[in-house]
């Protein structure tokens, strides 16, 4: 592959990237590894590394802040992500022009999960508190929602820590409260949570065995029965070959990812097994998908809409007998051969991918081993 393209070698294993969605972020990477979270300011042939927080333990899910913006767009740049680790703390990481990077601890220990985070993300709708709350879901079965700010400290009295590196003790910032959380618990493991940005109250989240919830966060929980899932949820969407499966206790194995499409509020993807599958809330059906496919006879994972081509989605080969495969698909022909990318031949396999959403020829970042390669779709 060459034209356009861009290479990025973490030195380590590369286990989680993300794009930042925002309009004036669209050429910033966040790429993870065994250890740290380096970001990246790509603009092909070429990319520039700009932060880099150190953790010391593997990360397993990343969300970019609402806030961010690139020093492409603006002097006034920001970079603000939350990580989730492999010992199930979370973490704020911010970076700025006038401030250098700064290393925020919160939900560890009995305060938090006590499963692997398998995914988070930021609150959705489009007014100043959609960077306030983040979304994590784990293994625990619980979707936690964190105020970042809140208005009390409800802390034991000992203040959290935030670290600034390269910085003395003097010119830290000052010790922040502790994000208090608010907790849903759900029947079964949790594997994606995603947001919209048409609504502020509303997350979707799937489970590992074939269910998909839209889950009002903010209703009164005065209301309804603390923490319950059937009184906070919505709309439940069923992929029913990965639900028949579990019930009778042939799957292989959990898996399940899904993916709320950016421009449409109704339509909703998913990936179970070697089936995906696509909803249109507008026309419920009982909760049954409107469209279904095969992707991967042997077994998909991850399913990601492209931006700045809506009607594009992208599935990853979960087998290392493929290699380092990805599927482009469109929705208007769900039936159709798929655009297939070869990203390496195997025993790699796609750890993770994300479109990125820069105008322009769709872009696929791709991790596989220690490297990312970014792309633009169709250049091979």
């Amino acid at each position: 592959m060459d034209g356009g393209v861009v290479r990025i070698n973490n030195g380590s294993d590369v286990f989680v990237v993300r794009a930042c969605y925002n309009d004036d972020g669209a050429d910033l990477l966040a790429v993870a590894g065994e250890h740290s979270v380096e970001v990246f300011r790509v603009t092909p042939p070429i990319s520039e590394r700009i932060a880099s927080f150190h953790l010391g333990r593997r990360v397993t899910a990343l969300a970019w802040s609402p806030r961010s913006i690139s020093p492409s767009s603006s002097d006034d740049w920001v970079i603000e992500i939350t990580a989730a680790a492999s010992d199930f703390s979370l973490h704020l990481l911010t970076k700025s022009s006038t401030s250098s990077e700064n290393m925020f601890a919160f939900g560890g220990g009995l305060s938090g999960h006590h499963g692997k985070v398998n995914d988070m993300c930021f609150c959705g709708g489009r007014d100043q508190d959609n960077a306030r709350y983040v979304a994590t879901v784990a293994d625990d079965k619980m979707l936690m929602v964190w105020d970042l700010h809140p208005s009390l400290d409800i802390s034991s009295g000992i203040p959290s820590p935030e670290r600034s590196m390269g910085t003395n003790v003097s010119s830290s910032p000052r010790p922040r409260p502790q994000p208090t959380a608010y907790v849903i618990t759900f029947p079964h493991p949790l594997v994606t949570v995603n947001s919209h940005q048409f609504s502020s109250k509303e997350f979707l989240v799937s489970d590992c065995r074939g269910s998909i919830f839209l889950t009002d966060w903010r209703s009164d929980p005065e209301q309804s029965e603390q923490g319950s899932w059937r009184q906070s949820s919505v709309i439940e969407l069923v992929e029913p070959h990965a639900l028949s499966k579990s019930l009778m206790g042939i799957s292989s194995q959990w898996t399940g990812f899904a993916a709320w499409r950016q421009d449409n509020i109704d339509i909703v993807g998913a990936t179970y097994g070697s089936r995906f599958s696509i909803w249109d809330l507008s026309k419920p059906q009982g909760g049954k998908p409107s469209q279904t496919g095969i992707s991967f006879p042997e077994g998909g994972h991850q399913f990601r809409w492209c931006p700045t081509n809506p009607d594009c989605f992208a599935i990853a080969s979960q087998s290392p007998t493929k290699g380092a495969v990805v599927h482009i698909h469109d929705v208007n022909y769900v039936h159709a051969q798929p655009h297939v990318i070869n990203i390496a031949p195997r025993p790699h396999r796609v750890r993770d991918f994300d479109f990125m959403a820069r105008r322009g020829n769709p872009a696929l970042a791709v991790a596989y081993g220690v490297e990312v390669v970014i792309f633009p779709i169709g250049v091979e």
